[in-house]
């Protein structure tokens, strides 16, 4: 493989690589490549957070006691954020790349938000544990996720008056996309979801009283359908597949859809619904590697925040401020703004968010100012980051640049450009980088990481 295919095969399944380690995998082939990516994904390791004295609190709860359930909401919201920085921390230096890349993807696929940390831990664990695995195995474990029963309002589905809202989001959104089925078959889906509940702890139960038994037709076929045999019906037609295959395209290949490659990714895809075998497919075909699909896709805030980390690890003194980070880049994690889950794309980007992208290298590495001298939506988000005096704003960051000293003590400016820079540089910042190329490696990272060019991948 060239150094260029192994920047952007991690740029696309991670969060980018260190030139010692490319150089390193140049002399092994496309397939040994990937397959190591692969082997060391094998295991789905569990992110949690101590929640042991939340669930003491519940084993005793009398739902009467107003005062000690909103108590218990208040600690269970501050456990949400926690999991929120152990997840963003767990991007940051997993060895599990694929598998934790592809949790990230499903995150915005089944979109769900719990302020329960019980549920919602679950419930990103299951998209973990899944991320690889078999897709209709995996669907009918998110539909039986106590957050998403929550989210999507599963829990009021009973019998006498069924709730549609699953059974419409589940088709739109999770497998089929808008204009493939009727009212109807909305109306047969959500009788078959009812009576899907669960317990306190967040374990699924099925309430039997509340579940319709009743014979169903749905998308042509007639039966005594249940929840699970609703999705194996939406699975049989190839649409499911090409849905999802549309999806990973755009994710890990490139915002405009090839409509033939994506034909190629279906037709595998539909045989079993082996997340795994389609990735590998992807990740070993020519065309993923073709120019046309290189340093073309903006990076979202996570991936951006993780990719300067994983450059030069860091430390924030405020925890909370990774979460005020986070919502001026507009990705707030375990929070999506919508069921329809961030856009992405271009969308990622506006005048507000490039200027603080461009600034926040600095701002991290080099104990640099953030001004907040504009007015408009930036300076209202940011107003916890500022008091009336005071129009500036330093975040209290300790970066570890003898981790970046060590692993790049051989590298050239040139070998870094060509590890963080992905896009075709204009005259422009060739002249400009040409000019800087005798700094301190430390000051050239920053600069490169500062770059409009960095923001892709």
């Amino acid at each position: 493989m060239t150094l260029q295919e192994i920047v952007h095969l991690y740029n696309r399944i991670g969060f980018g690589i260190s030139y010692a380690k490319a150089q390193s995998l140049q002399k092994q082939s496309r397939t040994q490549v990937v397959s190591q990516l692969f082997d060391a994904s094998r295991e789905a390791k569990p992110l949690s957070v101590d929640i042991s004295e939340l669930k003491e609190s519940l084993k005793d709860l009398n739902l009467k006691d107003r005062k000690k359930i909103r108590s218990l909401i208040k600690q269970s919201t501050k456990k949400v954020h926690e999991l929120n920085l152990a997840w963003l921390y767990k991007l940051g230096k997993t060895e599990e790349l694929l598998r934790e890349k592809m949790t990230l993807f499903w995150a915005n696929h089944f979109v769900c938000h719990d302020k329960n940390i019980l549920h919602i831990q679950h419930y990103n664990n299951t998209l973990r544990k899944h991320a690889l695995g078999n897709f209709k195995e995996f669907v009918i474990a998110i539909a039986k996720e106590a957050a998403m029963i929550k989210y999507l309002n599963t829990k009021q589905n009973k019998k006498r008056k069924p709730n549609e809202n699953f059974a419409r989001e589940l088709m739109e959104l999770f497998t089929l996309g808008r204009d493939q089925y009727s009212e109807n078959d909305i109306k047969e889906a959500a009788r078959a979801f009812t009576g899907w509940n669960h317990d306190l702890m967040g374990n699924f139960r099925l309430r039997r009283r509340q579940h319709d038994y009743g014979e169903k037709t749905f998308l042509g076929k007639t039966g005594n359908f249940d929840g699970s045999d609703i999705i194996e019906i939406i699975l049989q037609q190839k649409q499911c597949a090409k849905f999802i295959c549309e999806k990973l395209y755009r994710y890990f290949v490139n915002d405009q859809i090839d409509v033939s490659r994506v034909s190629e990714m279906t037709e595998l895809f539909y045989k079993d619904y082996d997340i795994e075998n389609l990735m590998r497919f992807v990740l070993t075909s020519d065309w993923f590697y073709n120019a046309t699909n290189i340093g073309t896709k903006i990076k979202s805030p996570v991936e951006f925040l993780v990719s300067i980390h994983r450059v030069v690890p860091m430390e924030f003194e405020k925890k909370r401020e990774v979460i005020y980070l986070q919502k001026l880049l507009g990705q707030h994690l375990l929070f999506p703004p919508n069921v329809a889950g961030w856009k992405g794309g271009r969308n990622w980007i506006n005048p507000n968010t490039m200027m603080l992208r461009l600034r926040l290298p600095s701002v991290l590495l080099a104990n640099g100012e953030i001004a907040l001298d504009e007015k408009g939506e930036f300076e209202d988000d940011f107003q916890r980051f500022n008091n009336k005096r005071n129009r500036q704003r330093r975040l209290k960051v300790i970066p570890n640049w003898q981790t970046f000293e060590t692993r790049e003590k051989h590298t050239t400016a040139k070998q870094l450009q060509e590890t963080l820079l992905i896009s075709p540089l204009n005259r422009g910042t060739k002249e400009y980088l040409d000019k800087l190329a005798n700094q301190d490696l430390k000051q050239y990272c920053i600069q490169l990481m500062s770059l409009p060019e960095y923001q892709l991948c």
